[in-house]
């Protein structure tokens, strides 16, 4: 599975204009945010909270095999006994570094506006 749809960025980007980099600066606060949450959830409930939102941002924002993985997780926090939430969580955060290093990349090409 592609780690991005960039057709998708594309489309953002055309339709936020100049809040294309906002955009951007923006979801990366809030993934780190919600990265948080799945290492802290205390139980399935706000386990599979923290994965549902987290992959709509994801979808979103065209990190396609990021939303995949969140959607996996929220799949399995709905399943008793929690089994393999380590493992996933551990593969979100090597996706979210893959997707955050690009859309860093990304968000450098826009000068930041006083």
């Amino acid at each position: 599975m592609e780690h991005l749809d960039r057709d998708a960025l594309s489309a953002l980007q055309d339709i936020m204009e100049d809040e294309y980099p906002l955009l951007l600066d923006t979801f990366l606060e809030d993934s780190r945010k919600r990265l948080g949450q799945l290492h802290q959830a205390s139980n399935a409930v706000d386990l599979g909270a923290a994965a549902h939102s987290f992959k709509g941002s994801s979808s979103n924002m065209g990190a396609l095999r990021l939303a995949e993985l969140c959607r996996q997780l929220e799949q399995l926090a709905g399943q008793l006994p929690l089994v393999g939430v380590e493992e996933l969580i551990n593969q979100i955060d090597h996706e979210y570094e893959l997707v955050r290093r690009y859309y860093e990349t990304e968000r450098e090409r826009f000068p930041v506006r006083p």
